[in-house]
């Protein structure tokens, strides 16, 4: 029944970036064995001892692609000799449910199919990323075994004959050649598991009286076609109240109804337009895979994903979760504006500044060192799960309004108040040159890291930056002590502005240079500018 076959060829561009391996997914459709070689990689990473009759989790975020792909994992897992799949209904499951769903459990790690904003169908993007024990992220050493193996694998093993069913919620065993135990594939409730785990985190009678008492707001939640739909209908609509007209765009669509699952002002256009209408007090768009929202308030008011992690830190006591567990400390990834930075101080927590991925703030938080964590990008999450969760930033959010009885603006406008505010925008250059963005890189590099380029004073309007440091930002694990080099230029001004360069690693064709500009004042008079700042992708 099982078998072992030729892999025909190894692939040298199997290296798993920060968030998995993604290509278009003609290449995972027209090149031989190219998923199979990948996936054996994943399993052979793992001791063998470790392995056998070991739970895995699999789910993904509905893309196309995505049930043809989970239906070889499920063929390899038995062939390599996991004992059980736990796997999301349909092969769907939210990034942030499969983390929790591994700790659950106490499985060996995970499996998650998903490109997260990248698009899908049949000219889209399609991804597969391995998280571990903790639910997290694979670590490097993880990775990089995983690389090698893809670079000199010869064969693969696999049970060709199994079929699983994804639409039923069921136990489905089989019985394999050489075993003494039947492979078990377990079909469960992808948003159950989850739902229980936030209904012990955030306080859901104050929620529901939030969204469906006396005095309720009106919300707009817009999942974007992607995995969040079951989620947002479950959890927000049937449980806390608010109408079912409330949520949109919820059906998982393998294309995402032809349009990016990017929750930014770009991409949910459609919401922001909505919102400036002024018939929702809050609104929030998920993307693809369910890590990362975007929050706005009343008439499309943006909340900058920067500050949004810097003012649930300053009212971190309106979710419950915290009020037992206490602050153990904050993280932010090194692009991600400064405005975190100013409430750790504040309150005198640790801050730590991480290369960009979520993987560094797992390893901070299984040492019991960080609670509350956040990045640009719209990825905000704690320490009850090791991804990025979007739904738990929303419901984190509507803790805080629940608590304070004030608008998302009047919340944000009161915190820029009380610690200042960092003016923060992003441009994206995609699909560029690989090798003339590294030599962009280089040349840059070596002109702000010159003697004359200390202390140089740049004239923006009326205000004066002066370069206190530059760098190439370096990161010292303080967990395990590993060094981290090469993650980004900084130019950090004497006022704590910075602007910062760097190569992303999560893109599917080509090289992307992210360009940073956080900009902080602290004069009251000069900080309620108009605050909807874009961040808007995009090709330049």
């Amino acid at each position: 029944m099982c078998k072992l076959r030729s892999v025909f060829t190894p692939y040298p561009d199997q290296r798993p970036g920060t968030s998995g391996l993604r290509k278009k997914v003609f290449v995972f459709q027209s090149k031989r064995n190219y998923l199979q070689n990948f996936v054996q990689s994943i399993y052979s990473s793992i001791d063998l001892l470790d392995r056998q009759g070991s739970t895995m989790v699999v789910g993904g975020d509905g893309r196309y692609f995505n049930q043809t792909a989970i239906e070889v994992i499920v063929q390899m897992a038995a062939a390599n000799g996991v004992g059980r799949l736990v796997i999301g209904h349909h092969g769907i499951m939210s990034t942030p449910a499969v983390s929790c769903v591994i700790r659950k459990y106490k499985a060996i790690g995970g499996i998650v199919l998903t490109a997260s904003h990248n698009p899908g169908g049949r000219e889209g993007v399609f991804g597969i990323k391995f998280n571990t024990a903790n639910g997290g992220p694979a670590q490097d050493a993880v990775t990089n075994r995983i690389f090698q193996i893809s670079r000199t694998i010869e064969e693969y093993a696999i049970c060709p004959e199994i079929r699983v069913d994804l639409a039923t919620l069921s136990k489905q065993t089989f019985d394999l050649e050489n075993k003494f135990k039947p492979f078990t594939v377990e079909i469960v409730d992808s948003v159950e598991s989850y739902a229980n785990m936030l209904r012990n985190i955030f306080d859901f009678a104050a929620l529901k009286e939030l969204l469906s008492g006396e005095n309720h707001i009106k919300i707009q939640l817009d999942a974007m076609h992607g995995v969040m739909g079951p989620y947002v209908k479950r959890i927000l609509c049937e449980e806390l109240g608010s109408p079912a007209n409330a949520a949109i765009n919820c059906v998982p669509l393998q294309d995402f109804g032809g349009q990016h699952p990017d929750p930014n002002l770009t991409y949910a256009a459609d919401l922001v337009e909505t919102m400036r209408g002024g018939q929702y007090d809050f609104g929030a768009a998920f993307d693809g895979d369910g890590d990362r929202s975007m929050i706005l308030g009343k008439h499309g008011f943006f909340v900058n994903p920067s500050d949004s992690v810097a003012v649930i830190a300053a009212n971190v006591f309106s979710i419950p979760y915290f009020q037992h567990t206490g602050v153990r400390g904050y993280a932010r990834s090194m692009p991600t504006s400064a405005a975190l930075d100013n409430v750790a101080r504040a309150t005198k927590i640790e801050l730590y500044e991480t290369p960009t991925g979520w993987k560094f703030f797992g390893n901070l938080m299984d040492a019991g060192k960080l609670s509350l964590c956040g990045e640009e990008s719209f990825g905000t999450g704690a320490d009850h799960i090791r991804e990025k969760d979007g739904l738990w930033a929303v419901l984190a959010w509507l803790s805080i309004l629940a608590t304070r009885k004030q608008s998302v603006e009047d919340i944000i406008k009161d915190h820029w108040q009380t610690f200042g505010r960092n003016f923060f925008t992003k441009y994206d250059y995609e699909e560029v040159d690989l090798d003339a963005a590294i030599q962009m890189m280089e040349d840059l590099e070596l002109r702000i890291l010159g003697k004359a380029f200390m202390g140089q004073r740049f004239a923006v309007g009326e205000k004066l930056y002066q370069v206190e440091k530059a760098d190439n930002f370096e990161y010292t694990d303080p967990v395990d002590g590993r060094i981290c080099r090469n993650q980004g230029l900084r130019i950090i001004f004497t006022d704590g502005s910075r602007i910062i360069y760097r190569l992303s690693g999560t893109g599917s064709m080509g090289a992307t240079v992210r360009v940073y500009i956080d900009s902080y004042e602290k004069d009251p008079d000069k900080i309620f500018r108009d605050p909807r700042v874009s961040l808007r992708p995009g090709k330049r």
